[in-house]
């Protein structure tokens, strides 16, 4: 099982998906400022995650990053279908 070697752990993974949702708005907004500021957000929360690392096996938290997850969904949902509307 190499690729479970290579797997990225939750807080990399974290990081990563903050990092590039920075990125997005950055490049939406054509901004070299908002960009300098996402990725002080992105290496901030990375550094929170590493922190809270130890508390990702706690099964309230778990639930919190459900409800996460769901929020993420409707907000990418919810911007998708606002193009969708303007084509």
């Amino acid at each position: 099982m190499k690729n479970k070697e290579k797997a990225e752990s939750p807080v990399e993974s974290f990081g990563d998906m903050v990092k590039e949702f920075g990125n997005v708005i950055s490049e939406i907004f054509d901004d070299p400022l908002l960009k300098s500021k996402a990725k002080e957000f992105a290496k901030s929360a990375e550094d929170s995650a590493k922190t809270l690392y130890t508390r990702f096996k706690d099964e309230r938290v778990k639930e919190k990053f459900k409800d996460f997850k769901k929020a993420a969904g409707k907000f990418g949902n919810c911007m998708s279908d606002c193009f969708k509307d303007n084509e």
